[in-house]
Order: structure tokens, then C-alpha cells, then sequence
């Protein structure tokens, strides 16, 4: 005769729906109902990913039902009172692939049984346990918690399956959303990415990334893209430098050098990437700078590369394009007829002549 454990246990796993659970010599079968799932999303450098089972609806009453409100004890297991399981059948898992600030709190990286309450009221908790191979809440612990924090549930449209998502994407964090019947667990989750970043290139140039200038000039640009350890950076430029001293590698340095204040430096090693500089990269580098509104540092470097390459009718082309840009018509009418007077190619053509028609000047 079963006892009554056994009976109460084996009314448990067929009350949350348990298709493919691992009976002692069964084989692999697929999961009818709550399929088992997995997202992930590369935040930076970084990834999150949760592992879980996804039931469906089905026209029940959930929260509050199917799902209590609150914290509830169990009928089996470790008999604590425990939170909802985020999903069903076996824990769901985040796992973080770095350290990362979840709800406001610092969690390290590494793998995790995720938990969730909800009361009436759309308030709630998420709970991060250390303890991410167990059965559904039976055996929650509440000395294994590694985070517990508060959150606040957001009404939204039906959704019938239980899903996670991740919304509100930014360089440094995302909102990891599970999404059932009308209600939505927001968890915010934030990386240190220019940290992570930065820690990762010392690393990588440890190893085969360090053996060409390219990963030096990387890791350089990066710091210079986000204003960031320059001291490194500038170290890292030096070493581009000596393996490849061209227009790429000089003017990092000269950015970087200006960044900290080293204008006169900077304008030194400026002049030296101008020099090796050819046409392309110097019609380049003026875009760059009209892109980002220094108008005159544009005309600047596209003046030296007509200077450069006074044959050009592309350099003469751009720098009208410049004057025109910034303003001055005068200039910029001088500099596209000047292109047009050197039989450019059909495209370098169609845009001096377009230009000197919104000048009035054609």
C-alpha cells in the first residue's frame, strides 16, 4: 500500500503537468504541455540567459489561483515558505556570464534558480537562490538566497504561453520581462560594460590578439570612443605605434593626447598622421569630423588633401561639400567647379553639379 507521502507527492507532479519527467529507466520524450525553453541576450560583452518551462493559460484563473499570492508552503520538500517558481517543473535558471547589478544589487556571475512573488496589489519580489538544480519550490531555502529584492508587476496584453524577454535595451543594461496572462515581472539587469570591456582587452592582448597592432589600436579606439582609461590607452597606441606607424595608429594618438588636454602634443602628432595619410583615409577622417558638426577641423583636413592630391577631383568634391555644410558658398562654389574642371568620375560629378544647383550657382 502507498503511503500517504507517496500518494501526495505523485498528485503534486501530476497536478503541475510533468510530461517527460525522468522515471527511473524511461526514455527522453517530448514535453505535451510546459515545453521547455531557453532565451539569451548579449548585453555588451555579457550575456544573460534563463532556462525554463513555459505552461500555458488554458483559460485558468492564474494569479491569485494557480499561482497564490505571496509566499506559500509547500506540500512537499523542505516544507519553508517559498516563492513561486517563475515557470514550471524544474527551477527556472538565470545565468549571468559576469557580475552584474540585478534589481539595484550586486550578484557575481554564475548560475541561478530564479523565483518570483506577486501579491494583489501588482507589487512582488524576484529571488536569485544558489541553489539552481532543484524540483519547482519544494526545496527553497531561504539561506540560499543570493538576492532578494522588490519589484513592481505591469499589466499588459493576453499572453497565453508563459514567456521571457528582455526590453528596454541599452549599452549597459536591459529589463529581463517574463510575460503570462496579463501581467509582466520587470527585472532590471546592468553590466559595467566599459569595465568588462576594458578588463577583457588586457586579457585578450595577452594572447594571439597582442602579437599585431590591430588589438593595441582596438582597445585603444574603444578607450578613446567612450573617454575611458586613457593611461592604458595611450599605452596601447604607443604599441600599435611601433608595429605600424601609419594614419590609423598616429591619429588615435593624437585624439587620445587632446582628450587629456595635451593640445600642443596632440597637434604634433596630428600633422605627423596628415603626412602618411593618403586620400582615402584623409577624405575619411573630414567625414568623420563633419559627421560629429567640427565643421572647420573638417575643412582643415580636407584642405591638406587637396593640398596632398590637388589632382583630385574626389578631395576638391569633398571640401566643397564641407564649405557647403558649414555655410560658405563662396568657397564651396570655387571648390565643386574646380572638381568639375577635372572630368571626375560620373558620381563625383552628379554630386558637385547637385550641390552647385542648391547654390544657385549652376
Amino acid at each position: 500500500m502507498k503511503n500517504a507521502m507517496t500518494i501526495k507527492l505523485l498528485a503534486t507532479i501530476l497536478a503541475i503537468g510533468t510530461a517527460g519527467f525522468a522515471w527511473s529507466q524511461g526514455i527522453t520524450t517530448p514535453r505535451t504541455a510546459s515545453p521547455a525553453a531557453q532565451v539569451s541576450q548579449t548585453i555588451g560583452i555579457s550575456t544573460v540567459k534563463v532556462e525554463y518551462s513555459r505552461p500555458s493559460v488554458r483559460g485558468r484563473q492564474v494569479w491569485g489561483t494557480l499561482v497564490p499570492y505571496g509566499w506559500n508552503v509547500q506540500g512537499f520538500g523542505a516544507g519553508n515558505s517559498a516563492p513561486w517558481r517563475a515557470g514550471a517543473n524544474e527551477n527556472t535558471v538565470l545565468e549571468l556570464s559576469h557580475p552584474a547589478k540585478v534589481a539595484g544589487q550586486m550578484v557575481p556571475a554564475g548560475r541561478y534558480g530564479l523565483f518570483f512573488v506577486i501579491n494583489a496589489d501588482n507589487s512582488g519580489e524576484v529571488i536569485l537562490s544558489k541553489d539552481n538544480r532543484s524540483w519547482g519550490s519544494f526545496w527553497y531555502r531561504p539561506e540560499q538566497d543570493q538576492l532578494r529584492a522588490k519589484i513592481q508587476l505591469r499589466d499588459i496584453p493576453h499572453t497565453e504561453l508563459l514567456t521571457y524577454d528582455f526590453i528596454n535595451l541599452d549599452k549597459n543594461s536591459a529589463e529581463l520581462a517574463l510575460n503570462w496572462e496579463k501581467k509582466q515581472f520587470p527585472v532590471k539587469i546592468e553590466f559595467a560594460v566599459d569595465e568588462l570591456v576594458i578588463a577583457n582587452a588586457e586579457e585578450e592582448l595577452k594572447g594571439p590578439v597582442g602579437f599585431n597592432w590591430q588589438g593595441y589600436n582596438s582597445a585603444a579606439n574603444y578607450a578613446l570612443q567612450n573617454n575611458i582609461a586613457s593611461d592604458k590607452a595611450l599605452g596601447w597606441i604607443d604599441q600599435a605605434i611601433a608595429q605600424n606607424k601609419s594614419f590609423t595608429t598616429l591619429i588615435i594618438k593624437s585624439k587620445l593626447l587632446k582628450q587629456a588636454g595635451k593640445t600642443a602634443e596632440a597637434e604634433k602628432i596630428e600633422a605627423d598622421a596628415m603626412a602618411v595619410g593618403t586620400e582615402v583615409e584623409l577624405n575619411q577622417f573630414g567625414y568623420q569630423l563633419l559627421g560629429a558638426g567640427k565643421h572647420d577641423e573638417a575643412i582643415k583636413i580636407m584642405l591638406i588633401n587637396t593640398k596632398n592630391n590637388p589632382e583630385s577631383a574626389n578631395a576638391w568634391d569633398s571640401l566643397g561639400e564641407a564649405y557647403a555644410i558649414k555655410g560658405d558658398k563662396e568657397n564651396a562654389v570655387k571648390a565643386f567647379k574646380k572638381s568639375l574642371s577635372m572630368n571626375p568620375p560620373a558620381n563625383v560629378k552628379a554630386n558637385s553639379e547637385k550641390y552647385l544647383k542648391q547654390l544657385g550657382a549652376m
